[in-house]
C-alpha cells in the first residue's frame, strides 16, 4: 500500500503543527520551506484539513494556520481515512466498479484485507502527538525483519 502524496502532506503538515509551542500557529509557506514541497499545492492540503476541521485558518498580518484540537486527540488513521480517495488495496475491494475476473475463485482477498485492517489498526494506535515526538532519526531496521527468521 503507498499512500497519496495529499495523505504525505497532509501529515507532514498537521505533525508540524503539533511540534510548535503554544498557540502553534504556523504559514502556509513557513510548512512548505521547512519541508522543501510546493507552497500551491500545500495551500490545496490545508484547504483541505480546515474544511474536515482538522486546523483553523487566520487570515491577515500575524495570520496562520493551527491545529483546531490538541494534538493528542487527532489520530493518524483518521488522518489518512479522511485525506486517502481510495483505501482498496485491490480492485475487488471496490464492489460497484469490481471487473475482476478472479474474484469468484479469489484466494487472497480475504488476506489482503486482514492486511489491510492491520495496517490501518497500527496508525490508529498513535496521534499527531505521538508521530511529533518521535525523532527524524528513528532506527526502522527492526521493522524490515523477516518475522519468520526469528524463530
Amino acid at each position: 500500500m503507498q499512500l497519496t502524496q495529499f495523505t504525505d502532506y497532509s501529515l507532514r503538515l498537521l505533525i508540524y503543527l503539533a511540534r510548535l509551542p503554544e498557540p502553534g500557529m504556523a504559514t502556509i509557506s513557513e510548512i512548505a520551506e521547512y519541508h522543501q514541497i510546493s507552497r500551491n499545492h500545500l495551500v490545496k492540503v490545508a484547504n483541505s484539513l480546515a474544511n474536515q476541521g482538522f486546523i483553523m485558518t487566520t487570515r491577515g498580518k500575524g495570520g496562520g494556520i493551527q491545529l483546531s484540537r490538541p494534538a493528542n486527540t487527532i489520530g493518524v488513521g483518521e488522518v489518512v481515512r479522511r485525506t486517502e480517495v481510495n483505501m482498496n488495496l485491490v480492485e475487488c475491494f471496490d464492489t460497484p466498479s469490481n471487473q475482476c475476473r478472479l474474484t469468484r475463485d479469489c484466494f487472497l482477498k480475504a488476506m489482503l484485507y486482514e492486511a489491510q485492517r492491520a495496517f490501518m489498526a497500527v496508525l490508529d494506535k498513535y496521534s499527531l502527538a505521538d508521530a511529533a515526538r518521535f525523532g527524524v532519526r528513528v532506527d526502522l531496521s527492526a521493522l524490515s525483519e523477516d518475522p519468520s527468521s526469528s524463530a
